[in-house]
């Protein structure tokens, strides 16, 4: 029993910070960031007593982190709202800075099931059978929520992105 809650402690500390990133790509505030990792990690850990049973625990996370984003979006209100404000970190030297926020802020008016398709394929980099699998939906709903995402994104960002509009990243986008 020690080794599970040992190994489920190791997990939790170096899965908070990809999963506090990912949680901020989709709601696009660094407050309900940290609420929705929090209360993902409380539902990983409750579940931890089963954890035998669970295949990958990376995957059972990365489905609850998108389920309690996605249930956050169906209330019909919510206590707090969200402000715009400046980042509290600095962004990395060599990128752009307002592309950046262009992009999340757009990111934010991209519908929530949308969204957590664009950051698990994009951000998360995980392919369209390991995103279809997390968020429980056949493939097919995975890419044609993909192709309607980009779309919105586009959409969303209008004039903000320099040069051309965004193409598609592979083959597969290009088909949808």
């Amino acid at each position: 029993m020690a080794g599970h809650d040992d190994a489920l402690r190791e997990f939790i500390i170096a899965r908070r910070g990809p999963l506090l990133r990912s949680a901020f790509l989709l709601c696009g505030d660094v407050h309900e960031a940290e609420d929705l990792v929090q209360s993902t990690l409380v539902k990983v850990v409750l579940a931890g007593r089963r954890l035998d049973r669970i295949d990958n625990i990376e995957a059972y996370t990365r489905r609850t982190l998108m389920s309690v984003f996605i249930s956050s979006r169906r209330r019909l209100w919510r206590r707090e709202h969200p402000h715009a404000a400046p980042p509290d970190t600095q962004a990395a030297p060599g990128g752009d800075p307002e592309l950046g926020l262009a992009v999340r802020a757009a990111l934010t008016r991209v519908p929530a099931r949308q969204r957590a398709v664009l950051v698990l394929r994009y951000w998360e980099d995980l392919s369209v059978e390991e995103t279809a699998h997390i968020l429980g939906v056949s493939p097919g709903t995975v890419k044609s929520q993909s192709a309607r995402g980009l779309a919105a994104l586009r959409t969303a960002l209008g004039d903000a992105l320099p040069g051309a509009p965004l193409a598609a990243t592979n083959a597969e986008e290009a088909r949808l």
